[in-house]
């Protein structure tokens, strides 16, 4: 005669922890892809704004502390030789001088002001959560170069608001 066996062996145990362990990280993988791919647009813009922003500073000391025109800063730093080429992520559609409400930025958009006396910032919005939740609301987070501070990173203001040369900036 045999014996009924009751319950599972360790084999059988291993493999269904096995199996949920791959569809835990199947599952974990596909909540989320599009923060991941936001994350991967903000460390372009983050990497374009400082290349934008050596080139202007550049520019500036090239041309006997001139910072370029609002109007034409993209054509003006391709045509002077500070840049060979704007960075891929900016498109044409994207430049602006961000100057007032109808300029202000939004994802996506590159944006560049200058005053004489202050310097010039260049800067583009961030979207990903990783970067807005630094920012307590309302307030959003935003890639930075300021020629004034010599530096840029990511700072915190309104959404939609135009960043100004000559503000004193407190990067994160």
């Amino acid at each position: 005669m045999t014996a009924q066996k009751k319950g599972f062996t360790l084999i059988e145990l291993l493999i269904v922890i096995a199996i949920l362990g791959v569809l835990a990280v199947v599952v974990l993988v596909a909540i989320n892809p599009l923060e991941q791919l936001a994350k991967t647009r903000d460390a372009g813009r983050q990497s374009s704004v400082s290349q934008i922003g050596h080139a202007v500073q550049a520019y500036y000391t090239s041309q006997n502390a001139v910072y370029p025109p609002t109007g034409t800063w993209n054509t003006v730093l391709t045509a002077s030789g500070e840049l060979s080429a704007m960075p891929a992520a900016v498109t044409a559609t994207g430049y602006t001088a961000c100057a007032g409400p109808a300029g202000s930025p939004v994802n996506g958009t590159w944006c560049y002001n200058m005053t004489a006396a202050s310097g010039a910032v260049i800067y583009a919005r961030l979207e990903s959560k990783a970067q807005t939740s630094k920012c307590t609301s309302p307030a959003v987070p935003y890639s930075l170069y300021s020629t004034a501070d010599g530096r840029g990173g990511v700072v915190c203001a309104a959404a939609g608001a135009t960043l100004v040369p000559g503000t004193a900036w407190t990067f994160l």
